[in-house]
This record gives C-alpha cells, structure tokens and sequence, in this order.
C-alpha cells in the first residue's frame, strides 16, 4: 500500500539512502534535513508515516514527536537510532513514538516498520473526534452503544483483561482507548501490535522483544511490546491470528507476569493491562483446535461485543456528517450538506464494511462533489447488496437496463478521469481515492481510454 511518507534527518546520505528504498517500495518521498522543517512541511502537506533522525542539531526527533503528537494525532513517527540513543528511543514509544530502527539498519526491516506504521495509520483515520453526539471520541446515541459506553465505564477501573468482538471496521481499536482512557494506567503506556501483520518467525520478537545477537540482524536490545507497555495497557488486535505456539508462551506470559526476552538469560516480570480484540469467532475456533482454550478463558475475562453499523443504522447520519466535516477539511472542499434522498440512501445501504466503507464513500463523494452538496447521483455507486435482481428486472421491463448502464459509466469515467488528473496520474493515490485496487483501477483505465498505449 503506497502512502507519502516524510523522512527527517541531518545526514545526507542517510536521506538519500531512505528514500530510495521507500521509493523502491512504490511510496512517495518527500526528505529534510530538520525538525522545524517537518513542522512547516506538515501544516502545509498531508502525509502518511514520518521517519526523523532522534538526533539533530536544531529541532531533533523527540521534539518533532511532541510536536506531531499535539497537531496530527495518529500520524505515526518512526524514530532512527545510533547504538548510544537506544534508551531514549525506548523512552520516545512511551510518550508516543510509533516504533524506532537502530543504525545501521537494513531495508527488510525498515520495510517491515514502514509497513505496520501505514496499516495503523489506516486505522487511525477512522477515529472520530468529541462531539455532543460522541463519547470516549466515538460517535453514536443508540441503545446498542449507549450500551457499550457503560460498559466501557463499568470495566475500566479494573485490571480485568478485555475481549473486544465485532466485525472489521466497527472501531475495536477506539473501545480499547476508551478502556485505557479510563483507566488508572491513563498515565502510562498504550502500546498495540496487530497479530495479523506480523510473520510468525516475528511475533516473539515483536512481544518479548530480544537481546543483541540473538539472532542475525539483532545489532542491539530491543524491547518488545510487554515491556513498552509497562504500568499500561496492552492493545493486541486480531488476537486470533496468533499462531498455536506463539498462543502457548503468551498464555504463560499472563500466568507468570514475566517474560523472556529472544536470547535473554533472566526473565522480567510485567505489569501490564492485556486487551485484546478479534472479528473471528474464539469460541469457534476453540472448538476446532485453532485456539487454545485456556488462553480464550483467559482473555475473555469481560467481554464486549460491538455491534455492526447495520445494527444501529440510526447513527449513519451523525457519522455522516462527521465525515462530511472531516474531508470538507482534509480536501479543501466546501459541500455543506447531504440531501434528504442521499441521506435516505446512506440509511438504506447494508454496510458490509461498517464505519470504515462509510468513511471511504465519504470521502469519494466530497472529493468528487462539484457543487456544495451531495445528492443521490453523488452515491450512485452504493447499491444494497439485496436489490440488485429486482432492480435489474425493472429495468429491464422498462427498456432502460441499458441506458442506465451506458449513463453509469460516463459517470465512473468522468470520476475516475478528474481523481487521476488532481493526482496528477498517480495511479496509486488515485486507487485510493476510489476505494478500489490499483488492479482494478488500471482496467477501467484501458477500458474507457484514460491511458496511453
């Protein structure tokens, strides 16, 4: 997944070093030679993941961190690191850095932490801001979530472990903050790592941390994710993909309060609130020896489930208009409203994909909106899963099939053409803009002639 990423340091070569691996890896680059540089670069571009050298002669890295932290919430910072500054950097993932590289480092890793930065970044964009109509920053006034709301209240005090349930796209991630919010580890850490992004031969590094050489490319300790979240909350999403043997020396981890760190020679006692979120079914997977069951008793000690966005549909508007007023903001546009029928049409969609498709058809129709609102043409492209058959049989009946389909996609090539040219024919942005694959876009490219060749 291409994103614009933003590289930070006061050394010429390691700049130059950088961004040719990142361009390599398909992501646009954009190098500094300094912190207050980021800054102005940051207030006047958007970007997706910054990298920045800890130490520098003006601004330097923790500085930029704070900064970041105060004006873009959720962009994650990756820290670099000489050999000397590795318990700063340790110290910089308390106060919020994403995650650090130590020198000299090579490109499977930076590829691997660039990578998990942007999937959090993606999360991220999905959080919502306090409102009247918000708490715990998640929007929502139904039964269903006033429901989650107290139970966020009601557990949060306690050091129980946490089991978050729902479908992707429902906002697990947000619930987990909350709870950690909440908390009497507020102060402290929230460190999270996504069980699904991780290969198998990474997860006990990633979790235990390890020693320097333990095995090779370990130039230096480096903590894992117990240990960062210290005194705090352990945030692991997608707990269901931890494979079998990873689950047994998590299992004893919890049971003991102590960790060993890959190549270390004395265990470390922890002191860490574990919760954890999934949108498989553990009991399911119990039952067929993909899950252990101790450790899913141990995990779901309290439960809560999140409803999906088809089950409180009477929140689609607030969430609407939230991402209305978001994207009005991020894109430089002014479409003030939604019409009744557009309206009409959001309640009436199925929402497979949750708050996450809402957000992603949001910002489809403000960046494509000519005029300062959206009406039912503006989301022509959001049909409920149900209709389609009859839709198409009236139609039919009606001698319009065809017409509608021709009209249709003048539409989607007159899109696609004013996405690639505010891109400036980056075909990847553009992708994303669109809400499809670069695959798919690069099709509709050779199909309506919007590509040389």
């Amino acid at each position: 997944m291409a994103r614009r990423i933003l590289i930070v340091d006061d050394e010429p070569s390691i700049r130059k070093v950088l961004s040719a691996q990142l361009r390599r890896q398909g992501h646009e680059v954009v190098a500094v030679d300094d912190g207050a540089a980021a800054m102005a670069r940051l207030e006047e571009e958007a970007f997706h993941v910054v990298v920045s050298d800890l130490k520098m002669p003006q601004v330097g890295g923790l500085e930029l961190l704070t900064w970041v932290r105060e004006q873009h919430p959720g962009l994650p910072v990756i820290l670099i690191t000489a050999h000397g500054t590795v318990d700063t950097a340790v110290e910089a993932l308390k106060q919020g850095a994403f995650d650090y590289i130590s020198k000299p480092f090579d490109q499977a890793e930076l590829q691997a932490v660039v990578a998990k930065a942007i999937a959090v970044e993606s999360r991220n964009t999905t959080r919502l801001q306090p409102s009247g109509t918000s708490r715990f920053d998640i929007v929502g006034t139904t039964p269903r979530m006033r429901e989650v709301f107290a139970m966020v209240e009601r557990v949060a005090p306690s050091p129980s472990n946490v089991l978050i349930t729902g479908e992707s796209g429902t906002g697990k991630e947000l619930v987990a903050r909350a709870i950690h919010g909440q908390s009497t580890r507020a102060g402290s850490a929230f460190i999270q790592i996504n069980c699904g992004a991780i290969p198998d031969n990474l997860f006990e590094a990633e979790l235990f941390g390890y020693r320097r050489g333990a095995f090779t490319g370990a130039v230096a300790d480096k903590p894992g994710r117990f240990e960062l979240a210290e005194g705090g909350t352990l945030f692991l999403d997608e707990v269901g993909e931890l494979p079998l043997e990873m689950q047994v020396k998590l299992l004893r981890a919890l049971q003991e309060r102590q960790i060993d760190r890959v190549g270390g020679l004395h265990p470390i006692p922890i002191d860490v609130r574990l919760v954890a979120a999934t949108n498989a079914d553990l009991a399911a997977a119990v039952d067929e020896g993909r899950f252990r069951r101790d450790l899913f008793y141990r995990l779901n000690v309290i439960p809560i489930s999140l409803p999906p966005l088809r089950e409180r549909i009477d929140d689609v508007p607030l969430l609407a208009e939230h991402f209305l007023r978001r994207f009005n903001e991020r894109l430089g546009k002014e479409v003030h409203r939604l019409e009744p029928a557009a309206m009409a049409m959001l309640m009436e969609h199925d929402w497979p994909g949750n708050i996450r498709e809402l957000e992603n058809v949001m910002e489809r129709v403000v960046l494509l909106a000519d005029g300062d609102r959206i009406g039912p043409d503006d989301l022509a492209g959001l049909r409920s899963p149900a209709a389609p058959a009859a839709l198409e049989e009236d139609l039919d009946d009606l001698g319009l099939k065809e017409y509608v389909r021709v009209h249709t996609a003048k539409l989607e090539r007159a899109r696609i053409r004013r996405v690639l040219q505010a891109e400036e024919g980056n075909v990847t942005r553009a992708a994303k803009r669109l809400g499809i694959s670069r695959k798919s876009l690069q099709t509709k490219m050779k199909d309506y002639g919007l590509r040389d060749g």
